[in-house]
């Protein structure tokens, strides 16, 4: 390509199909929910990402990636796209990849849920099993490497260092988030997110920080293996899709925070008791951001405001132990939080309805 000329234009179809895509990405509900812990409330704010393309939040960055890269002019139509991923990425890359009509490969840890494998095989991907012995999470992003320099034509999104994938929830999560409080008359005081590449709370955070600027951002990781705290994975737990052995390029923890951490089986608790009294049928790691956002709201007071995310559904994870019985532990906050209310805020960009009719920026879901 002539540098001077610069990236190559769209061509028609790309366009149109990118345009799509946007249409089914982002723009999701919000989910205020009052919470009582020890005879104090506080509101937890996260954004319903299950209503997402496929399900989950890494559509945002998995649409912003291949748009950025198309008008960069480092991908091509017929483009392989190859990556290392726990599950939801792969997911996002295998559909949105499909529906640029590319070929995708990925690359992942064979410990991961069967449903995840067979929801990527599903979409046309092919699915790369990696094992501990082989290397694991490393050793899946080093045969993806490995792949893309012994075949022509291979799209590398390389998500835990790319920039565009903070610039995603930058420019899409963080300010919808901050207008769907706003609808509901609430004002944040902090953010909390586990951390798998990192885009989701650097993101947000420097979102929502240019509003407050004094607003806390808390990066979360299972307390069963501390990575952010200790630059390694350390010990197994069972939250997947954060605290991927590494602690990824993006994450700038001088930027961030105090870490927060929750107890693998304390998330499990709290994603069941969603479903069974909220009737929200969430992931794990949606479980660990509510008691993440209950912890420093807890350190903020009573009253306090708190965003965070519910990053995709329970449907990766009926082969885990998310469908089982999990033991009461004395450190566990789940058994002591007291779902009082939830509130909806829609998208910020829908209309209002009709004259006479009541505004659709929020309903209440239960309370």
């Amino acid at each position: 390509m002539d540098a001077a000329a610069g990236p190559p234009a769209l061509d028609a179809r790309t366009r149109e199909n990118l345009e799509s895509l946007h249409r089914l990405v982002g723009n999701t509900k919000m989910l205020a929910i009052t919470c009582r812990v020890d005879g104090r409330e506080g509101v937890v704010c996260a954004k319903y990402e299950a209503h997402n393309f496929t399900g989950s939040i890494k559509d945002r960055m998995a649409l912003h990636i291949l748009e950025q890269a198309y008008l960069e002019g480092r991908i091509a139509p017929g483009a392989v796209i190859a990556e290392a991923t726990s599950g939801n990425t792969g997911i996002s890359f295998a559909a949105i990849g499909r529906a640029l009509e590319h070929e995708v490969r990925i690359f992942m840890p064979d410990w991961m849920s069967r449903e995840r494998v067979l929801v990527i095989q599903g979409l046309g991907a092919t699915v790369v099993p990696v094992s501990a012995e082989e290397g694991g999470f490393r050793g899946a992003i080093a045969r993806a490497e490995a792949f893309a320099a012994g075949e022509a034509r291979v799209f590398l999104p390389r998500q835990f260092e790319s920039a565009a994938n903070v610039e995603a929830h930058e420019r899409t999560t963080g300010p919808e988030l901050e207008a769907q409080c706003a609808a509901l008359g609430l004002e944040l005081d902090a953010f909390v997110a586990g951390v798998g590449t990192g885009g989701t709370v650097m993101g947000v955070g420097r979102a929502l920080r240019r509003a407050r600027p004094g607003l806390r951002v808390h990066p979360l990781e299972p307390a069963n293996s501390p990575t952010l705290r200790t630059g390694c994975r350390r010990g197994a737990h069972r939250i997947q899709g954060i605290s991927d052995e590494f602690v990824p390029p993006i994450v700038r923890l001088d930027e961030l925070d105090a870490v927060v951490d929750v107890w693998d089986g304390d998330a499990i608790l709290m994603t069941q008791r969603l479903g069974r009294e909220l009737g929200l049928g969430l992931g794990i790691s949606s479980g660990a951001n509510l008691l993440g956002a209950l912890l420093v709201a807890r350190e903020l007071g009573a009253g306090a405001v708190v965003g965070t995310v519910f990053p995709d559904c329970n449907k990766k994870y009926l082969s885990t132990d998310l469908v089982r019985p999990e033991p009461l532990r004395p450190e566990y906050l789940a058994p002591r939080v007291e779902l009082l209310r939830c509130r909806v805020a829609l998208p910020a960009d829908l209309p209002r309805a009709g004259a006479g009719s009541p505004p659709r920026a929020s309903g209440t879901l239960c309370g």
